[in-house]
């Protein structure tokens, strides 16, 4: 009996110590490279919406208009208001008359 437990305690060591040392990826860091593009298909709009409209006015309108930006940029900026600067192609969208379509 000593010794089962002194195996199934050497066994659970072994694999916390596996869930401690493995290595970890950051999540939110988009490589450049040609191999990584996909992680910008699988960007989260929701929550990268709901996070750049949180203070609106009009929640829901903020949060179509960001998300329609979202899918065809790839990209939100950070915050809730402002930051273009982080995604061109997200300032660079405008309505007909001009505007700017993306909060």
């Amino acid at each position: 009996m000593n010794s089962r437990l002194v195996v199934v305690s050497v066994l659970l060591m072994m694999m916390v110590s596996l869930l401690v040392f493995s290595p970890v990826e950051a999540d939110g860091v988009v490589n450049n490279n040609a191999q990584h593009a996909s992680l910008l298909d699988k960007m989260d709009c929701g929550g990268a919406c709901t996070a750049r409209c949180r203070l609106s006015s009009r929640p829901r309108l903020c949060k179509r208009a960001c998300g329609t930006c979202c899918q065809r940029c790839s990209c939100v900026p950070p915050g809730t208001a402002g930051n273009y600067d982080v995604c061109p192609c997200y300032a660079s969208l405008t309505t007909h008359g001009g505007r700017r379509k993306c909060p």
